[in-house]
């Protein structure tokens, strides 16, 4: 659709603040000065393709999970394509490579599996493998990627030392909204049973999980963990932190449509937990609302709940200073990250427009959808 510019969206809505983006992504480019690492964008936490032009004035490129994130980084960010997966389609195989200049394998198995075809190809790109440091410094076990049996990775035990030809990179990935102290602990970790193997290799990953946008990030720690390792090793060292690049850099904004009392007085709005921001029943969370407090904190408290038939689609509890109604905006904040990337049509329930803010505050929809948007998931 064509871009439209106005001063206050359609709800609901996913409205990306530029200036935040560009705060974020200016914070990024000094680590990347300071260091000489680079900083790509994780696909699987943020993939608006319609703000890859000001995100690649800062970053190099993308890391992609699949074939079809592989190819939007190919054709919309144009730079570095990274890809890491836990195994490769074979019939999808030849097509990922024709995206990617760096493909991490998951397991020897896997590389060995696609060494031949990599070898013939044309396309020349750079292998690596994935490490288990069986190291966790992730509190919820659903985002451990080292946790008891993990499938995510090859432990030291697995670890095919006379396998390496043709790697020339090691990639961990432990962290989910974590400081550099617990990059700095994983790092003795990886050290202690795969450094052996640095004089191998040419570059080293970091995986992404580090919130190096979050105010009382230690950046500083985490610019001389990464000279270190450069330094003592020699290695290029790349992070690809996905919800770093879009952390409180966008809202949803949403509308009141009924309200009904059942013990406690109950909001449904024209959004939806389980469709529009899934993080909130998965990881679990509460969202912060723009102007609002916990329950009795102010005079009017509510029960937010989207407009799924699914019981549990409930936001949560929240108080105002004022009463809603019908027509009242509620904006949920820093729903960038994670929202567009997994939300869904449950329902039959549309999906949120996409808009940007421009800093003079005029807010640009470049997209929305429809019907045909949910009727094309079906068949």
């Amino acid at each position: 659709m064509a871009q439209v510019k106005i001063i206050e969206a359609p709800t609901p809505c996913y409205i990306i603040e530029e200036e935040a983006l560009l705060r974020n992504l200016k914070i990024l480019d000094s680590v990347q000065k300071q260091t000489g690492c680079k900083i790509i964008m994780a696909l699987k936490g943020f993939a608006m393709f319609g703000v890859f032009p000001v995100i690649r004035q800062y970053l190099c490129g993308v890391a992609a999970s699949s074939l079809d994130e592989a190819r939007l980084g190919y054709e919309e960010f144009g730079g570095e394509v990274h890809v890491c997966a836990p195994a490769y389609i074979e019939s999808e195989f030849e097509e990922l490579i024709s995206y990617s200049d760096h493909i991490i394998f998951n397991s020897f198995s896997q590389w060995e599996m696609y060494k031949p075809v990599i070898r013939k190809s044309s396309k020349k790109v750079t292998c690596g493998i994935r490490i288990n440091p069986e190291h966790s410094e992730v509190k919820v076990p659903l985002y451990d990627p080292c946790g008891p049996f993990s499938r995510l990775g090859t432990t030291r035990e697995s670890f095919e030392e006379n396998e390496l030809d043709g790697i020339t990179g090691l990639h961990f990935h432990n962290l989910c909204e974590l400081n550099s102290d617990s990059l700095a602990r994983t790092l003795k970790t990886v050290e202690d049973k795969f450094g052996s193997f640095f004089n191998r290799i040419r570059w080293i990953n970091f995986g992404g999980g580090h919130h190096i946008t979050r105010k009382d990030y230690d950046v500083d720690l985490l610019c001389s963990l990464i000279t270190d390792i450069k330094k003592l090793y020699s290695l290029e060292v790349y992070l690809e932190p996905g919800e770093a690049i879009a952390l409180n850099a966008g809202v949803l904004e949403a509308s009141v449509l009924d309200i009904i009392h059942n013990k406690m007085d109950i909001a449904i709005l024209d959004t939806s937990a389980a469709a529009h921001m899934p993080d909130v029943l998965e990881m679990p969370y509460r969202p912060e609302i723009t102007g609002a407090g916990l329950p009795g904190e102010y005079p009017y408290t509510y029960r937010l709940g989207g407009m799924t038939c699914l019981a549990g689609d409930i936001i949560g509890d929240y108080s105002f200073p004022e009463p809603l109604k019908r027509g009242s905006r509620i904006v949920f904040q820093d729903m960038a990250h994670y929202t567009m990337v997994k939300n869904n049509t449950f329902n039959g329930v549309r999906l949120p427009s996409i808009a940007i803010r421009k800093s003079s505050g005029e807010v640009v929809v470049i997209r929305k959808f429809g019907y045909e948007d949910y009727k094309n998931r079906l068949s």
